[in-house]
């Protein structure tokens, strides 16, 4: 638990929530640890907010409390289900990330390719709400093949009931019916254990697009994937499949208008990039609201509302996005915007 606290509280210094468990903190960390021992533990309420990231994402806090027991717990099961994911995915794993999927979905392509002689096609695709979907029987059913330790699990069966979706139904009155029946869906945005849970719930798609369909061009990063393939027709093929596998196996449904299969040399949008054979670019969209941002943060600076460093550290966190792309021209943009307000 102390191990935990100390990573938890990294960068959350200054938060109010955290300064105040840290006042005692001896007393919270022992009654925490009583509470388990004596399998008296409850998961607390959430705190629901919004943010824009860019799109709008509703965001449930918890408590310190929970929030360290989630690092606890994920500490203990990393390093059970980190030997059983595929290489390809990308998502909220060490050494992984977006920039990182990025480059290998170009190199992936580069490679089918065969250096640009041959024409390369992408489909992509997006699971539709996927952490609003996510079925708690079936995840804690994958978790229990790996875990052993009943305690373990009843603690883990305690987390993630503790977040049933507002919505668990997708909307279609079969669905709807079948939804009555079955577990409570829904993990919340926000946690920690959400992260991993989500990789070890899309594992499951992993290892059918891997091991059975045998396809060797495939990038995931979190609820958005890519199939490469020269075969147009063969995607196209794939797409019912893929739909059937998802409804079936793990009650998810691929966004309808996020089913993309276009030539890679057209350009593959991706996580924030364009992705094209000789190099990567910033979506469009990307680009207008670092802009944007850059604009907003330069009046919030001049009117004393930021810091210096808090604005330094928000220009060179753009620049560093910049640094994975073709991006000369933004950053122009960008030097150009701060001299324009009379800051160096």
């Amino acid at each position: 638990m102390l191990t935990s606290w100390q990573k938890f509280k990294l960068g959350k210094s200054k938060k109010i929530d955290a300064q105040c468990f840290e006042l005692d903190l001896v007393e919270n960390i022992l009654l925490l640890h009583f509470d388990l021992e004596n399998k008296i533990y409850h998961h607390g309420n959430y705190t629901a907010f919004y943010v824009h990231d860019p799109k709008l994402r509703h965001i449930h806090k918890a408590s310190v409390r929970d929030r360290v027991l989630h690092h606890a717990i994920t500490k203990i099961l990393m390093p059970l289900f980190e030997p059983v994911f595929i290489f390809d995915s990308y998502s909220s794993r060490k050494n992984k990330g977006t920039h990182r999927a990025v480059l290998r979905l170009k190199q992936l392509a580069w490679k089918l390719s065969a250096n640009g002689n041959k024409i390369v096609w992408a489909l992509k695709c997006d699971v539709r709400k996927f952490f609003d979907s996510v079925d708690h029987q079936i995840l804690l059913e994958i978790i229990a093949g790996k875990i052993v330790d009943v305690d373990l699990m009843w603690l883990i069966k305690e987390i993630v009931s503790s977040f049933p979706s507002e919505n668990p139904s997708r909307g279609k009155p079969r669905e709807r019916e079948r939804a009555i029946g079955s577990a409570a869906r829904g993990i919340p945005l926000g946690n920690l254990t959400s992260q991993l849970f989500s990789n070890i719930y899309l594992n499951s798609l992993d290892q059918f697009v891997k091991r059975g369909l045998r396809e060797k061009c495939y990038v995931r990063y979190a609820d958005d994937f890519v199939i490469l393939s020269r075969d147009r027709e063969h995607l196209e093929k794939l797409i019912p499949i893929l739909v059937d596998y998802l409804d079936n196996k793990l009650k998810l449904t691929l966004h309808p208008d996020k089913i993309i299969l276009r030539k890679f040399r057209q350009g593959v949008d991706f996580l924030g990039y364009v992705v094209f054979p000789h190099h990567i670019i910033l979506r469009q969209k990307t680009k207008q609201r670092i802009i944007r941002k850059i604009k907003k943060n330069c009046e919030m600076f001049g009117d004393g509302l930021i810091a210096p460093e808090t604005f330094a550290q928000t220009v060179q966190s753009y620049l560093g996005i910049l640094r994975h792309c073709r991006g000369y021209g933004i950053r122009k943009e960008i030097f150009k915007i701060i001299a324009e307000f009379g800051y160096k």
